[in-house]
């Protein structure tokens, strides 16, 4: 790896790397060539049907095929959704680093495996297969020295890098378990997190920079381990040359990863035991910590990467998702890698230095395939065309949008006026507990129709139903529901980690024997599906999604509140936003004071995207008779629809609608005055 690319630490550290380049490949053992990913012969609409009607003559192939295997399975899957069994691949043994590294550094070793896109436009710098494979060994070594095991837990707080890509992989070598947590994170979740997976090490920079900002991770360890007792090593890399405090539990990771082979024999690993585990919210407060596999997921990652995007060999592939999402996980580390293709790593924010980084960037990189999000795209379109214009796209051949459903505005920007209406825009549709994308207008029918802001067309393997109030199937078009899958696919995830219970509550009870997204969706007379949003106390702000559960309960922390619901409502650049109905004890004195602490209380516990946008102070909630607070009206009156409250016939006292839509109007007043 390029001695510059990881700052001054690792720089000294890699510097001498390129005279050992042979001795890595000097493996235990020798595997089979895996052939890249392909769906199995025949048309579209067979292969579709050969998924659905027989999983099994479907995955079975490609899985054997595609992944290079130390012992071949002998059960392709054993799946029940009505007991919450999901098992792929039985019988077989693999190492996911070595499908993502060795396997390509055999048959290229100089071929480039990440492109880390830096802060400051114009700094890249290109890894090649081979120096990250080394890089992934000396720290696999490095973490096995400091008393890593298989099965172990390891925390990963790091931005985009590609010491961060090295430790995801590390992990995988070892048969460690990585729980890699969004860099923007405050201490709080942070130590959550780990306290929930239990994690022995942690792994980050001394500093992040984003934006031409410097983000201090270190510091937000340090206070987060204070209350974590399962950590044993904090591993530090550095980013920046500024120095930082060194505990006694800290360990400059550049001068142990000095110490070490660049080879390590990898782990052997079942193909369902633990490859990762990636947190998201639920709709109750406790995020969720959900467990993905190793085979499965991999193949999974790998087969949609390719088909979705229309990735070719020596394709420039630029998903700019930061890697503490699954997005990153799948289509900027594990589905890129599998294939061997050129990953783009982007630190940096979609207007640093100017609106103009995202294109300016693809002319540079000749970036390929671009994947973003549509809170980007929202906020860009607000600028002048010619920051697109300006730069050569030509080289882009796919579009796509991930995260929450794209609106018509942005769809016809992206489509017009970045890809000149000649690329195809894949609006994909998936979930951190699906792994991999479901829904997506690509794979399809040579040449088939394209229509704005809809996921349209299943994957291979998906089979989609949609759900009355009843629990009822809907048959036929021109419906809308509960948006449920049918049948199990081998890139899903198993289990919430340490609570399999409330994995079968979550996401099997409501429709014993499916899956249930918590989305809904409307399906057309041509069977296309369209997202229609989120039907539980999910919202999904700038693409995050969170539980409006965690908002309350952060603020709830506040002593001056005693209670207090959240709802989500449409913003115009962030998809959602958070407004927050609070009640105060009688005795507050400075209202103002309290909302605005409420707001710093969001920002240290959870992250500062999650700060409600709007805060309301009432006098009490809409509760029913039995206490639950209707969050529907909530929502409807912020949606200026209270005249189609529905029914409140539940309301322990229907005069509360009243009071607080005269505290809403008088709010509402007040903020105008303030413009």
């Amino acid at each position: 790896m390029a001695a510059r690319c990881l700052g001054r630490g690792v720089g000294r550290l890699l510097g001498g790397l390129r005279g050992v380049g042979v001795r890595a490949l000097a493996a235990p053992r020798l595997w089979s060539s895996a052939s890249a990913p392909v769906a199995p012969s025949g048309s579209y609409q067979e292969r579709i049907a050969l998924a659905a009607r027989e999983p099994a003559a479907f995955w079975g192939p490609l899985a054997r095929d595609a992944l290079v295997w130390d012992t071949p399975y002998h059960t392709v899957s054993d799946c029940d959704f009505r007991s919450g069994r999901i098992s792929w691949f039985l019988g077989g043994q693999l190492n996911v680093s070595v499908n993502c590294l060795d396997q390509h550094v055999q048959k290229s070793p100089e071929s480039i495996a990440l492109i880390w896109e830096r802060d400051e436009p114009g700094t890249e710098v290109k890894i090649t297969y081979r120096e990250l494979l080394e890089t992934t060994c000396r720290l696999a070594n490095t973490l096995k020295r400091y008393g890593v095991c298989r099965g172990d837990r390891v925390a990963i707080y790091m931005p985009v890098s590609p010491l961060a890509v090295a430790a995801m992989l590390a992990c995988a070598r070892i048969g460690a378990i990585h729980n890699v947590i969004f860099a923007g994170f405050s201490v709080g979740s942070l130590a959550g997190r780990i306290n929930d997976a239990q994690c022995k090490v942690v792994i980050t920079f001394n500093q992040g920079l984003r934006g031409g900002r410097v983000v201090q991770l270190k510091k937000i360890v340090d206070e987060a381990i204070k209350v974590c007792p399962s950590v044993q090593h904090v591993l530090v890399a550095h980013r920046t040359d500024n120095k930082v405090h060194m505990g006694h539990l800290d360990v400059s990771l550049e001068q142990e990863m000095a110490k070490e082979e660049p080879v390590c024999a990898p782990e052997s690993m079942g193909s369902e035991d633990i490859l990762f585990l990636l947190y998201t919210s639920g709709s109750t407060g406790k995020p969720k910590g959900l467990v993905h596999t190793q085979a499965g997921y991999l193949l999974y990652a790998a087969l949609t990467h390719r088909l979705v995007f229309d990735y070719r060999p020596g394709d420039v592939f630029g998903c700019v998702a930061d890697i503490g999402w699954i997005t990153g996980h799948s289509y900027v580390v594990y589905g890129p890698l599998c294939n061997g293709a050129t990953s783009v790593l982007f630190e940096s924010t979609p207007v640093y230095p100017d609106a103009g980084r995202y294109w300016e960037t693809v002319q540079r990189l000749k970036i390929n395939q671009f994947y973003g999000a549509p809170t980007a795209y929202r906020l860009l379109l607000k600028f002048e065309d010619s920051w697109v214009k300006k730069y050569d796209r030509s080289s882009l051949r796919t579009l796509g949008s991930v995260g929450e459903p794209i609106n018509h505005e942005a769809w016809e920007w992206l489509h017009r006026v970045v890809g000149d209406g000649r690329c195809t825009l894949v609006d994909t549709w998936w979930q951190t507990e699906t792994g991999g994308i479901c829904i997506s207008p690509r794979p399809s029918e040579e040449g088939a129709e394209i229509l704005p802001c809809m996921a349209m067309r299943p994957l291979f393997g998906i089979v989609p139903v949609l759900m009355d109030e009843k629990g009822n199937v809907l048959e036929g078009g021109d419906v809308s529901g509960a948006l449920c899958l049918s049948q199990a696919w081998p890139g899903m995830a198993r289990t919430i980690y340490g609570d399999h219970q409330r994995f079968l509550d979550a996401y099997f009870e409501t429709y014993p024997g499916y899956y249930f997204t918590g989305d809904g969706a409307y399906r057309t007379e041509e069977g296309y599906y369209e997202i229609t949003g989120r039907m539980d106390d999910v919202i999904n702000i700038s693409g995050h999604r969170l539980g409006t559960a965690e908002i309350e309960d952060a603020m709830a922390d506040h002593p001056a509140v005693p209670e207090t619901a959240v709802i989500g409502y449409p913003h115009d650049i962030k998809g959602e936003a958070a407004f927050a109905f609070v009640v105060l004890k009688d005795d507050v004195g400075d209202v103002d004071v309290v909302v605005k602490e409420l707001r710093s209380v969001v920002a240290d516990k959870i992250a500062k995207y999650a700060v409600p946008d709007q805060v309301l102070v009432v006098k009490r909630l809409p509760k029913t008779r039995s206490g639950k607070v209707m969050r529907r009206l909530l929502r409807k009156i912020v949606m200026g629809r209270a005249q189609d409250l529905g029914d409140t016939t539940t309301l322990e006292d229907p005069g509360v609608i009243t009071e607080i839509l005269s505290a809403y109007q008088e709010y509402k007043d007040k903020r105008g005055g303030a413009k």
